[in-house]
């Protein structure tokens, strides 16, 4: 049992007059308590520490010595300590196991930690309940990115308001959304991981010990039960690896998501703060914002994204109504490889030397097509080709483009062979006296 650790001065008095395991049962439990990643830790009827697993040790920056024989008390917060005392008087009393609980830890220092626990009841052989043992693992990463995510969807909305401009906050928000999903798969595994701890068979092994503690090591020995005590111990050490390995991953992934997210609600910020501003451009920092901005996207639809970019002179324009028009053409390509039956979907983005003065920006898919007498109709407010089309964003990204002394444009040989949409942009003043057969060599 769990109680058999560390100095017999540390325990309780109705701990230390127990009998003694027998070497085998201590070298088993010793085992598993020195080598499991999860913090495991149990205490008597006065919620005073008997058994602490090394991780915990390390994870405190304490030795045995120090956590063995004192309470919550010593190290969290009166409000913190005073809830696990209530948990393990709750446990002790009604002899029901506690899972997965969250737990927020406010330490004696200030700072705050999570952590995700299932308790269970320890007992005598008599089935008298003596104390609690505790299996923990360290959420703090996942809960920080939680709180970060809140927090960015709260700078999301305010600059939405700010910035007056519902469609771009609508785009974001889409992106997000797309980010979200991952970030919401990776919660979801992390919490399953947690629940399928074996944390009820490892109490019933230490209780089958107990049962067996005065004749331990005819018990292993010859016992069918017993001889497959060690193998227990090691499927449990693998299994436990295999969930840490895994759960590390995903925190991996949350890191990247929220990442992702951050850098979105940057890009949409930086650009809401320049509406109406006409300044000359560099494209390629344009179309980068925007393919960082749908990457969610393709990443969660299994989309290949090709870049080709020319090398071009600067062009002139409004950056905002550049990035809706790329979002537009973006998610709009995206959309077309999901509707169709193709099985490698992809996304092309060019950036070459347009007709004289201009350059160009081109997004190309392998989708769906367009029916050629649609070719110009769906630039016409209101025409959709999409069921849960609204047939406005082809609409006011042609405006943009037109308003910018530029234009936007649909090519595709019809139905199950792709599209293609042209936006043609005016250089900047500086570039616009290039001679057009050198603006073509770029």
């Amino acid at each position: 049992m769990c109680y058999l650790f560390g100095p017999r001065a540390a325990r309780s008095d109705s701990i230390s007059r127990m009998t003694v395991a027998t070497p085998p049962d201590r070298m088993l439990v010793s085992a598993l308590m020195a080598n499991i990643s999860e913090h495991i830790f149990c205490v008597d009827r006065d919620s005073r520490c008997i058994a602490v697993s090394r991780s915990l040790e390390q994870y405190m920056g304490r030795g045995a010595a120090e956590i063995l024989g004192t309470t919550a008390f010593d190290f969290v917060d009166e409000a913190t300590a005073k809830a696990y005392r209530e948990r393990d008087l709750k446990i002790m009393s009604t002899g029901e196991a506690l899972s997965d609980q969250l737990i927020k830890n406010t330490w004696a220092d200030g700072h705050v930690t999570w952590t995700m626990c299932s308790m269970l009841p320890l007992r005598h052989e008599s089935g008298e309940i003596f104390g609690v043992l505790s299996i923990s693992k360290d959420i703090t990463a996942a809960k920080l990115m939680e709180q970060e995510l809140e927090r960015a969807n709260r700078e999301l909305r305010e600059m939405s308001r700010l910035a007056g401009m519902a469609e771009a906050a609508t785009g974001v928000l889409h992106n997000v959304g797309n980010v979200l999903n991952g970030v919401n798969v990776s919660s979801n595994i992390l919490a399953q991981g947690l629940r399928n701890l074996k944390v009820d068979q490892l109490g019933k092994l230490c209780t089958l010990l107990r049962q067996h503690i005065e004749d331990i090591g005819e018990f292993m020995a010859s016992n069918s039960q017993g001889r497959r005590v060690v193998d227990f111990l090691e499927a449990f050490e693998r299994d436990l690896s295999a969930h840490r390995a895994n759960m590390l991953n995903e925190v991996n992934s949350l890191e990247q998501g929220v990442g992702h997210i951050k850098e979105i609600v940057s890009i949409q910020q930086s650009y809401a703060t320049m509406k109406g501003l006409v300044e000359d451009i560099e494209v390629s920092e344009v179309v980068e914002d925007a393919l960082k901005m749908s990457q969610g996207a393709f990443l969660r639809h299994g989309v290949k994204l090709r870049r080709e970019f020319g090398l071009v002179p600067k062009i002139t324009g409004e950056r905002g109504k550049i990035l809706k028009i790329l979002h537009n053409l973006l998610r709009n390509a995206k959309h077309a490889v999901d509707e169709s039956s193709v099985i490698d979907k992809a996304i092309e983005v060019r950036i070459e030397a347009g007709s004289a003065g201009m350059v160009r920006v081109i997004v190309s898919d392998n989708g769906v097509g367009i029916e050629l007498e649609n070719l110009t109709r769906i630039f016409g407010q209101g025409f959709t080709t999409r069921r849960a089309g609204h047939g406005f964003g082809l609409h006011s990204a042609a405006n943009a483009a037109r308003e910018m002394r530029g234009s936007l444009s649909a090519q595709s040989d019809g139905p199950g062979t792709g599209a293609t949409f042209i936006l043609e942009l005016p250089l900047a003043r500086a570039a616009a006296g290039v001679a057009g057969d050198e603006v073509a060599r770029l």
